[in-house]
């Protein structure tokens, strides 16, 4: 049934480029937008409170990203988080660093009361934070390691009623119903910043499309991974991150369900 609804949005992005509203940080912005471009659908950059509500009222999906806050883009986050959710546009949350300072603790507590969140990814400290679990971390980074982590997606999918996404050696999608392992990736995509961010950007294009959430986080990280590991086999030992970096974009750029039915690696659990 997904792979129905993954060769659908390959088609559907083609057809109608649906825009994603970003609020993300300064660090990512510019190779978010690339991403999202990259995969056929439209980026926006907009945080200035003046114009989220009309922004986000014209886009097909909202991706939140709490990774340079401030007390400015918190208000603009709810603001059009909350526009969203009277619109019917699904938003997506990228929690990065959630447990990191007790601002980024109580900004993510803030924006999960607030608003209503289609979609929830993060490396698993992250995601256990949110779920109030003790986790380790260093600064945005995970070193946590779990072998309960579906468990941990499933039930966090059931209280907050929507697809958690943690992304790690394995990634783990989760509606609370249905539970999916995802093994495909590389080593490499630590070589380079901000590919959580990027993997955000996917989730908002492909969710952009009218697919359900939970095909359109699976897919979204399939394509990051398999993008990733086709980028690895381009490498040649005079390569480097800068090279990987642009080699995962154009695998970005030249994806399609063929590549993704044939290279995916999936569990159901």
């Amino acid at each position: 049934m997904l792979k129905k609804e993954f060769e659908k949005a390959f088609s559907l992005l083609k057809n109608n480029s649906p825009l994603v509203h970003h609020i993300t940080n300064y660090v990512t912005a510019h190779i978010c937008a690339d991403i999202t471009l990259a995969i056929g659908a439209s980026p926006v950059m907009a945080d200035a409170i003046e114009e989220v509500e009309e922004m986000v009222g014209m886009s097909s999906s909202l991706v939140i990203n709490i990774g340079t806050l401030n007390e400015r883009t918190v208000k603009s986050m709810i603001k059009a988080g909350q526009k969203a959710n009277k619109c019917g546009v699904p938003v997506i949350l990228d929690p990065v660093g959630a447990g990191a300072t007790t601002f980024r603790y109580e900004t993510t507590k803030k924006l999960i009361e607030k608003i209503d969140f289609t979609i929830i990814k993060g490396n698993l400290s992250e995601i256990k934070t949110i779920g109030g679990l003790s986790t380790k971390s260093r600064g945005v980074d995970s070193i946590d390691m779990d072998s309960n982590s579906h468990n941990i997606g499933k039930e966090l999918a059931k209280k907050l009623n929507c697809v958690i996404a943690i992304t790690g050696q394995e990634d783990i999608i989760s509606d609370g119903e249905t539970t999916l392992v995802l093994k495909n990736g590389t080593s490499l995509l630590g070589s380079i910043t901000g590919t959580g961010c990027m993997s955000a950007s996917l989730i908002g294009s492909f969710l952009g499309t009218g697919i359900s959430p939970l095909a359109s986080a699976s897919l979204a990280i399939l394509t990051m991974c398999i993008s990733a590991e086709m980028a690895a086999k381009r490498l040649s030992k005079d390569c480097g991150s800068k090279s990987f970096k642009t080699y995962l974009i154009d695998g970005i750029y030249n994806m399609d369900y063929d590549s993704i039915s044939k290279e995916m690696n999936v569990e159901y659990v």
